[in-house]
């Protein structure tokens, strides 16, 4: 006899009562497997857990950005920092990088701190932006973009001086050197 279904995937042929056949209720089951899935990986991205994987390397965002150096600064167009987005960037030393951030925080204030702190920098993880808050990548406490530069010590980002000079944010590479010790060892 053939098998007649309707589009549920249910059984059409009399004295089987309308059960769903086991092969409709396997599909049903790997749809809302699969929907489960994306909802958590969308709320994964949504909450920065993937940003290290898809994040561009330093001198590629730097690139990108439009960043110039010579050989005592670091000019950063601040057109590059418009979007509140952190630029992340990194200063080869010695064969050590030093890493730091500038963005411009949701006060309208462009600012700008090394990519570490006073407590956490052994590890050498440095920050993550999320919204409007810089996330410590250690230890998970969060700073308010615009507070960066302002607070001092602690977990807080290590501020970093700079001036504003023709549409740039101009960061001496001294400045950025004399951090050297808050990244003792290779990023991981």
């Amino acid at each position: 006899m053939n098998d007649v279904r309707n589009l549920r995937g249910t059984d059409t042929r009399s004295g089987e009562g309308g059960r769903p056949s086991v092969r409709a209720a396997r599909i049903r089951l790997a749809a809302l497997l699969a929907a489960a899935l994306l909802s958590v990986a969308g709320g994964a991205a949504s909450a920065g857990w993937f940003t290290d994987l898809f994040r561009s390397s330093p001198a590629e965002e730097a690139k990108a950005a439009g960043v110039t150096e010579t050989a005592e600064e670091v000019a950063i167009p601040l057109k590059s920092l418009d979007s509140g987005r952190a630029l992340f960037l990194a200063l080869e030393s010695g064969g050590r990088q030093l890493y730091y951030f500038a963005l411009k925080s949701p006060d309208g204030k462009y600012r700008a701190a090394l990519d570490a702190c006073d407590v956490c920098f052994r590890m050498n993880r440095g920050y993550r932006q999320e919204g409007d808050q810089m996330v410590c990548n250690n230890c998970g406490m969060k700073f308010p973009c615009d507070r960066i530069g302002e607070v001092k010590g602690g977990c807080n980002p290590h501020p970093l001086a700079f001036r504003i000079e023709r549409g740039n944010m101009v960061i001496r590479k001294a400045d950025i050197l004399a951090g050297r010790d808050y990244f003792p060892r290779k990023r991981s």
